[in-house]
């Protein structure tokens, strides 16, 4: 389905692939602007004026109005497209395990690789935090993020034993942001699934067999 709407965004930016894979998923077509994140195009006055976070990616509607934060794009692309793949749950419960799991997948997975590797390249001196401020890298910070991550495997490898996909039964953000943690985790830090958790690589087996993870 074609839209009106813009997504700028960075293929070198493992958000911007979040909201790929979900567009993807819901079959939506979108106009794309790209934003040279090594060029540092996010903090030129032209993107500053879209999205003064400085951050990507960012949605704009057909009448002007952006929207970042990936949860946001996302609420908005499945309010606006109801008669699309649901991705967010359809039922209060479905909703709530989604929002759930989806968190989990953020904080506990995602954000430690983050921390992980804003804190340790060194392209990224003095913007350990990415946003319109300047924050210094803690080295002694890297080393708790490869136990979260390697906490995170553990965990989700558990929860992938008993259900087929990260939510529940069916596939949905969730497993958008788990899939993006884990190659975030393998390109970024070096640290990829571990050979014996079993149903984690199962499970990552079957969602990179999707279509929509090549977004």
């Amino acid at each position: 389905m074609k839209t009106d709407l813009t997504l700028y965004e960075s293929k070198a930016s493992p958000n911007s692939r979040r909201v790929r894979i979900f567009l993807a998923e819901k079959g939506i077509e979108v106009s794309i602007k790209a934003v040279d994140l090594g060029a540092k195009e996010q903090f030129s006055d032209a993107y500053v004026a879209i999205n003064p976070s400085r951050q990507v990616p960012t949605l704009v509607l057909e009448n002007g109005t952006a929207i970042g934060e990936v949860p946001a794009i996302w609420r908005y692309i499945e309010e606006t497209y109801p008669g699309q793949r649901a991705l967010l749950g359809t039922t209060p419960q479905e909703k709530a395990l989604v929002t759930m799991w989806e968190r989990r997948a953020e904080l506990d997975g995602f954000a430690a690789v983050m921390e992980g590797v804003r804190n340790a390249v060194a392209g990224l001196k003095g913007r350990a935090l990415s946003g319109p401020h300047s924050y210094e890298q803690i080295p002694e910070i890297v080393e708790r993020s490869k136990l979260r991550v390697s906490n995170f495997y553990a965990d989700f490898n558990d929860r992938l034993r008993v259900v087929p996909f990260v939510a529940g039964e069916a596939f949905s953000a969730a497993d958008i942001t788990t899939l993006a943690t884990v190659d975030f985790a393998a390109g970024g830090m070096k640290m990829s699934i571990p050979e014996d958790f079993d149903a984690l690589q199962a499970w990552y087996d079957r969602i990179s067999d999707r279509p929509s993870s090549k977004a």
